[in-house]
């Protein structure tokens, strides 16, 4: 049976919104959409959480569309507010978890830039986990199953003891193939069903 929870950090502990320092900028959500792939933004983004220095992936993608470098420096420049807040069912569920003496860590695509911001910001980041591994300090991204393997390696767990909470079904179909239970999360309380059924008592309020 798991005895320890790893959880992601994007859109299952904080919401993130790639969209939100664009709303004063075009007409409605489906001109932002059509910006955002116009650019690659999740490909481009996903490098940025892999290591890349964000001046310098800014500088990047400016070059290959000049015409909107001002709009991609705002990615940068704003995006704090990306990070809407913090979702605060499964916030609940970690300090219950964790206040209940339940191992808990954490495995995120993030870069180490943005990460410090968010840490500073929300004090269950700082408080919350054992160990987090953060792919922009790895160079490795979800669902690469050297992330996970770095997890385990670095703090000496058994995969089969572990149960592993992301919103991407792949990066969930990753950690089960690391060998760890993994449960695709959907909202806060779905999570604490699946938890408590898991054996998790300390996940329901």
């Amino acid at each position: 049976m798991a005895r320890i929870v790893v959880f992601d950090v994007g859109n299952v502990l904080i919401s993130w919104d790639p969209h939100a320092p664009y709303r004063a900028h075009f007409p409605d959500e489906a001109a932002i959409a059509a910006f955002l792939e116009e650019i690659g933004f999740y490909a481009w983004n996903l490098e940025n959480d892999r290591g890349r220095p964000w001046d310098q992936a800014v500088a990047e993608l400016s070059a290959e569309f000049p015409h909107r470098a001002e709009l991609i420096a705002l990615a940068h420049r704003e995006w704090a507010s990306t990070v809407t807040g913090p979702i605060a069912g499964t916030v609940e569920i970690l300090r219950r978890l964790k206040a209940a003496g339940v191992p808990v860590y954490a495995i995120t695509n993030f870069s180490p830039e943005k990460w410090r911001e968010s840490v500073a910001r929300f004090d269950f980041l700082r408080e919350g986990f054992l160990d987090v591994v953060v792919s922009g300090d790895e160079k490795l991204v979800k669902p690469d199953l050297r992330i996970y393997e770095t997890l385990l390696k670095r703090n000496g767990l058994k995969a089969e003891d572990c149960v592993f909470i992301d919103d991407s079904l792949p990066n969930v179909e990753g950690a089960r193939a690391a060998g760890m239970k993994a449960i695709h999360f959907q909202n806060p309380e779905a999570l604490a069903r699946e938890l408590q059924a898991l054996g998790f008592a300390a996940a329901a309020a």
